[in-house]
């Protein structure tokens, strides 16, 4: 259907007000300030067949789609990036929407650029994939070439920075999907990257989109508290000036007002109110030499009143992604807090261009170990290891180790032997074990922190130093999991929990499957020999401890495998149920119903969960019994506990009684004094009339012990009624 006609006209108006700024002529232009004509030529070449293999398709805001690979094009050539990956971002969006492969690029314009081309564009779909799981394995494809060549992922970020400059014309919710994508993902990749001019607009514009509502809010607030502040920079920017000029220093200041996300995020991570957020301008000063910027130091603290907490050096502490400065928040005119910030002018260049700055000098060309090629040897060391830890993770696994590892700060740590070890702030001991070793962190109990005895959960501040305390038979812990920092301790903790919960479910799936072999009469001989080969050619599984994994982990169920090693499988067999027993050691494998908190001496049952193995029930419990005659009927197991059961079982007792001062006190005592232990206490409701209604999750042994709890709890003169959960209505 065609358009109307002042719909038309307005797409023909935004069109060539993009092809003024975005076409090819206005590219060659800034491309002539740097490239030679060689290779200009190519870059005119490869728009010529990007505009042709693009023909016919246009953006959402109307415009003919090849605009949007020109204006990459164009970032990048702001950025100074050499010919190749100028002829990659025109190309960029070919193998995705066009017909064209990588084998096509190639023989165009070479291996270099098709595998540019290839490496930006996103994982192909497959089916049954959420979109979680498409986007990272997208992200992880992404972050695999981009290990192979760096430039890729300077293509990709020019990409989403335009594509965020042009978000408008998206409907609402992928605005906002996009928008939160960029802040979780690319805005800090571009942080870690040291690549700040392109970080700071894609949080601004993702703040804007994705909340926009707090964004016209903050924008107000910060307009309102300021005023017009361009008098006061230039104040500012005047009296320093003067003032370093005075002391021989040849100096460029130049002042602003912070971004609307810096401050923002600020205020989440610190808990202030906009009103606490003082310092709303920043000032940098930029000198020849790194003794300069200490003596430019001294100056700006002569002339504005230094907060002495609110310094960092890190020109002798440099960030995780080379990021070099002397920071400093000063009382300026009107007092107004301001931060300056001091670097020499090498800094300045590598602190807002990053990985994209020197271009020219490509990692390990000609030996190169000059500062300008710091940024991407760090950026490749950071992949190195990132990709070291990932070989056996899922893509949403990857992806939560990515986003753990994008840290914004860190810490500097001292191991016993004085060297120093830079951690993610938050980071713990934990965090600190395994950055020294695998296996240092997964035998690690506890922490000596400045000789002071610390918990594995403690975190850790600059300068202490960290002695790691050891066990023979420690092992990681799933909990450890909520409080380590980096993607090197998680990544390695999973695995180890992974590794464990495959060999519970082997010796779980084993003795399922036996006892249903001697239900059905099968001697256990079958397991042995050539006898299951069939089974498991049928079930595509390589081996007897992958059918028993796949048992215990409840994909498969033990009864109808073990009908597959009848005669005929198909043949009706009269057996007689043989419960299997519980003896409280299986761990991850056997889980216990919340909902009834079954403890030895109750009657059981199971049933078969996928990824929680077997879930054990009372026989009692109302939800047991609505699955009984359900659809669910056939996953039901029978269970006994074994002669003599392992371990604390949980218990949830509600307790009604009058409201008195100190009977929560009364209750954990009686609790404790008969050798239980407390999990959870909930009060979610006053009974009425004076009356109060207690819900405790307890540990216990069995049914006696739970019985002794009962017992000294109705003691309590003003306990009215004890009773457990999970009881059949």
């Amino acid at each position: 259907m065609e358009l109307p006609l002042v719909q038309r006209i307005g797409t023909a108006i935004h069109t060539q007000r993009v092809a003024r700024e975005y076409g090819i002529e206005a590219l060659i232009k800034v491309l002539t300030e740097y490239l030679p004509t060689e290779q200009i030529a190519e870059v005119r070449r490869a728009y010529e067949f990007g505009a042709r293999m693009h023909a016919g398709q246009n953006r959402t805001s109307g415009e003919p789609y090849i605009y949007h690979p020109l204006a990459v094009a164009r970032v990048l050539a702001e950025m100074r990036l050499d010919g190749q990956t100028i002829e990659a971002a025109i190309l960029h969006d070919v193998i995705e929407d066009t017909a064209v492969d990588k084998a096509q690029i190639a023989a165009q314009f070479g291996a270099s650029v098709a595998d540019l081309v290839e490496g930006v564009s996103k994982f192909h779909r497959v089916e049954g994939m959420t979109r979680a799981e498409r986007q990272a394995e997208s992200v992880r494809k992404l972050l695999l070439a981009m290990a192979q060549d760096l430039r890729v992922i300077l293509i990709k970020l020019a990409d989403r920075l335009h594509n965020m400059r042009t978000l408008d014309a998206v409907e609402p919710s992928k605005r906002r999907r996009v928008a939160r994508e960029t802040l979780e993902i690319y805005a800090p990749i571009a942080q870690r990257l040291g690549i700040n001019t392109v970080r700071t607009e894609l949080e601004d514009l993702a703040f804007r989109n994705l909340h926009p509502h707090r964004y016209e809010v903050f924008e107000r607030a910060v307009r309102q508290q300021l005023g017009d502040t361009r008098g006061l920079i230039r104040e500012i920017e005047r009296q320093l000036l003067g003032a370093l000029k005075a002391e021989g220093l040849a100096v460029a200041v130049s002042g602003r007002q912070k971004n609307l996300y810096s401050i923002y995020e600020k205020m989440l991570r610190k808990r202030r109110r906009f009103l606490d957020v003082g310092d709303l301008l920043g000032f940098r000063v930029v000198v020849d030499k790194v003794d300069d910027c200490y003596r430019a130091l001294g100056v700006v603290h002569h002339v504005y009143r230094p907060v002495s907490e609110l310094f960092n050096d890190f020109i002798a502490n440099p960030k995780i992604n080379g990021y070099q400065s002397l920071h400093t928040t000063c009382v300026g005119p009107q007092g107004r807090k301001i931060e300056v910030q001091i670097r020499t002018r090498e800094m300045h260049y590598i602190a807002e261009s990053g990985i994209a700055a020197h271009w020219e000098y490509k990692l390990g060309k000609n030996g190169v170990d000059d500062q300008a090629g710091a940024p991407q040897r760090r950026a490749s060391e950071w992949l190195t290891a990132l990709f070291q830890l990932q070989d056996n993770d899922a893509a949403l696994d990857f992806i939560d180790n990515v986003k753990v590892d994008l840290f914004p700060d860190e810490v500097y740590v001292f191991t016993p032997k004085g060297e120093i070890r830079r951690l993610p702030r938050g980071a713990t001991p934990v965090d600190f074990a395994y950055a020294v070793h695998t296996d240092l962190g997964h035998r690690c109990v506890a922490a000596r922190v400045d000789r002071q005895l610390e918990s594995l959960s403690f975190p850790l501040s600059n300068g202490q130093t960290v002695e790691i305390i050891t066990a023979r038979g420690a092992h990681p812990n799933a909990a450890w999991l909520n409080f380590a920092k980096t993607a090197k301790a998680r990544s390695q903790i999973r695995d180890y929990l992974k590794n464990q919960r495959v060999d519970q479910a082997i010796r779980l799936g084993r003795r399922l499957l036996e006892t249903s072999l001697r239900e059905l009469s099968v001697p256990l001989s079958a397991l042995k020999g050539r006898g299951p080969e069939k089974v498991l050619a049928g079930y595509d599984l390589p081996d007897l401890d992958a059918l028993y994994a796949s048992i215990g982990s409840g994909r498969r169920l033990a009864p109808l495998v073990a009908r597959q090693f009848l005669p005929d499988p198909e043949a009706a067999v009269d057996g007689r149920s043989v419960p299997l027993a519980v003896e409280g050691t299986e761990g991850l494998v056997v889980d216990y119903a919340r909902c009834c908190y079954p403890v030895p001496g109750d009657g059981i049952c199971g049933y078969v969960s996928v990824g929680r193995g077997i879930v054990v029930h009372r026989l009692e419990c109302h939800h047991a019994a609505g699955r009984k005659a359900g659809p669910n009927a056939q996953d039901r197991i029978p269970l006994i506990w074994a002669p003599h059961v392992k371990g604390d079982f949980r218990a949830e007792l509600r307790i009604k009684a009058e409201n008195r001062r100190g009977l929560l006190g009364q209750v954990a005592t009686e609790i404790a004094h008969a050798e239980s232990g407390i999990e959870n206490v909930q009060m979610p409701e006053h009974g009425g009339q004076g009356t109060t209604e207690m819900r405790f999750v307890v540990t216990v042994r069995d049914r006696v012990h739970l019985a002794r709890v009962i017992r000294r709890l109705r003691h309590i003169g003003a306990v009215q009624r004890v009773y457990r959960t999970g009881l059949a209505s």
